[in-house]
């Protein structure tokens, strides 16, 4: 065994270690005067290893690296068995060294792929690597047609682009507005609406984007956290001039570029096997014991579409699974679904009091045909999720039971998201 000292003298408030020796597990490094230090005990050979320097995955640029099949980079150490052997310490693992503060620890045990938050952890780890290492570049298609609108433009002629807004807003506007209200001033109205009384509240928010040098990771946490569904994307320019738009970024196409990783190495990634009834991911009803963050909703094809949309904008959700009086699923009822209302003047005509839902499916499907429902069980694995989301057009996957078809979740792909980056 030969003790080996790593360091990290490059500042900041928290590090972290971890290498392929400690089954990429972060193991924490003790600040000594201006650098980081830890020390294990470890049988001559070579290894790879990283930093975690406040939440930021770190090499040092002084000392050799690799980079592996994904692009991603770890320092990389010879350890050679010419310095005196050490005692084995005894199994408690660590202990402080009082003469320089430093963490000794032994080379810790492979970790156990049974132990399924160690699983979990190394597969996150393991996916922060390739998203961090991985520009929005990686996943925009090099050639696409991005519609830009004008604020003078007429909402109705913009509908079928700002579908996603406009459903917030349809039943408060008439027909006639629609014709003439711009959506200049049509935002101010909802600055006011959303804003209420008070003046401050009333402030724009800047507007959300990221740059092209941006790692998919931040992309993917502005998505996230801004609770949008794409994020545009703008080119930094070095004199400050400007910042043209280059096109938009979406999860979806994050994770299509993700699975085409994963499938080049799946073998690498246990956790892809498993089913989905062993992972802590998606929206789930009280009936399957499952927790979750918030609670499923469906509806029946009975409902009232307005019941529809108030649970579509009270639970800030984009789709609702709507079931027949046997509660099996017949389709989901999405924010995009609200277009079929645009076709043809089709809003204008009806009141929303008095139509259901299976009236408003029916009209979808008389203007753009029927669609599959997107569907999985609880024994799909993770990997056949994944891949089902990639596919272009499809935001969630409805969990149900393979014989009755009754709904027990829904994942989406900010669900996938969410657990992807823990």
């Amino acid at each position: 065994m030969v003790l080996q000292r790593f360091s990290w003298p490059y500042g900041g408030l928290s590090a972290a270690f971890c290498g392929n020796f400690t089954g990429w597990t972060e193991y924490p490094m003790t600040l000594v005067g201006n650098e980081f230090h830890v020390v294990f005990d470890l049988p001559p050979g070579v290894y790879q290893y990283r930093f975690l320097v406040d939440g930021v995955w770190r090499c040092d640029d002084t000392k050799p690296f690799v980079r592996d099949e994904y692009g991603l980079i770890s320092n990389e150490v010879l350890v050679e068995n010419n310095a005196q052997p050490v005692v084995q310490p005894e199994p408690s693992t660590s202990g402080i060294n009082m003469d320089d503060g430093t963490i000794s620890t032994t080379m810790p045990p492979e970790p156990s792929l049974q132990n399924p938050g160690m699983q979990i952890a190394v597969f996150r780890h393991g996916i922060s690597g390739i998203l961090l290492h991985n520009t929005i570049y990686d996943v925009v298609p090099l050639s696409s047609k991005l519609a830009i609108l004008d604020a003078q433009l007429p909402v109705k002629q913009a509908f079928k682009i700002m579908h996603d807004e406009l459903q917030r807003n349809i039943r408060a506007l008439g027909n006639e507005e629609l014709e003439m209200h711009p959506i200049s001033a049509w935002k101010e109205a909802k600055l006011q609406f959303y804003g209420g009384p008070d003046g401050a509240a009333m402030q724009r928010r800047p507007l959300i984007h990221v740059k092209d040098s941006d790692n998919l990771v931040d992309v993917a946490l502005t998505i996230i956290r801004n609770e949008i569904s794409s994020v545009p994307i703008f080119k930094s320019l070095p004199d400050s001039s400007g910042m043209p738009m280059l096109n938009l970024a979406t999860l979806q196409g994050i994770l299509k570029f993700l699975c085409s990783k994963l499938q080049e190495q799946a073998e690498g990634y246990s956790l892809l096997q498993n089913q989905l009834l062993n992972i802590p991911i998606g929206t789930w009803s009280p009936h399957t014991g499952r927790a979750s963050n918030r609670q499923l909703r469906t509806l029946r094809l009975s409902s009232p579409l307005n019941s529809c949309l108030d649970l579509l904008l009270q639970d800030r959700v984009s789709s609702i699974p709507i079931v027949d009086d046997n509660g099996s699923l017949r389709d989901v009822y999405s924010l995009s679904d609200i277009m079929a209302l645009a076709k043809n003047d089709v809003y204008a005509r009806i009141e929303l009091e008095q139509v259901t839902v299976q009236n408003a499916l029916e009209v979808q499907y008389q203007l753009q045909g029927r669609r599959q429902c997107h569907t999985c069980l609880q024994t799909s694995t993770l990997l056949e999720v994944l891949e089902e989301l990639s596919i272009p057009g499809v935001r969630r996957v409805v969990v149900i039971e393979q014989s009755t078809r009754f709904v027990e979740g829904v994942i989406s792909l900010r669900d996938i998201f969410t657990f992807l980056l823990g």
